[in-house]
This record gives C-alpha cells, structure tokens and sequence, in this order.
C-alpha cells in the first residue's frame, strides 16, 4: 500500500519536529498514513500530510489528536 501514489494534502502545521512525530505517532497508531515535511515557510515548523482522500476523516479528529502535546 505504501508504495501507491496518493496526493497528499498539509493537514497541520506542527511548530516543532517532536510535536509533529507525536501526531503522526498518533494518526499511524489511528490507522492512517502521514507524512512529515519541513515547513517552506519556516525551517522550525513541520508540516503534516496525509493522503487528500483522508481528509475529512482526520480533519473529525484532529482536535483529540492535538490534545496530545498538552497531557
């Protein structure tokens, strides 16, 4: 499966490499796949991608997902 071709969408921009590992720990361990990137804005921002077709899906439940850092 991971050797498909997906147009992958930015669905969250992490302010930190940790946080965004901790979210796509999370959305993975949620059976989604994400990719991380570093942000072209700024080189201590990440961006987190999933496939354009997950969107909506993880969108739901982006704010759980966010809660993490802040346990």
């Amino acid at each position: 499966m991971w050797g498909m071709e997906f147009m992958w969408t930015v669905i969250y921009i992490a302010p930190s490499l940790k946080q965004a590992e901790l979210i796509r720990n999370r959305l993975d361990e949620l059976g989604f796949m994400v990719k991380i990137q570093p942000s072209r804005i700024s080189k201590s921002q990440f961006e987190i991608l999933i496939p354009h077709g997950e969107v909506d899906e993880v969108q739901e439940i982006m704010s759980d997902v966010l809660q993490i850092g802040r346990e």
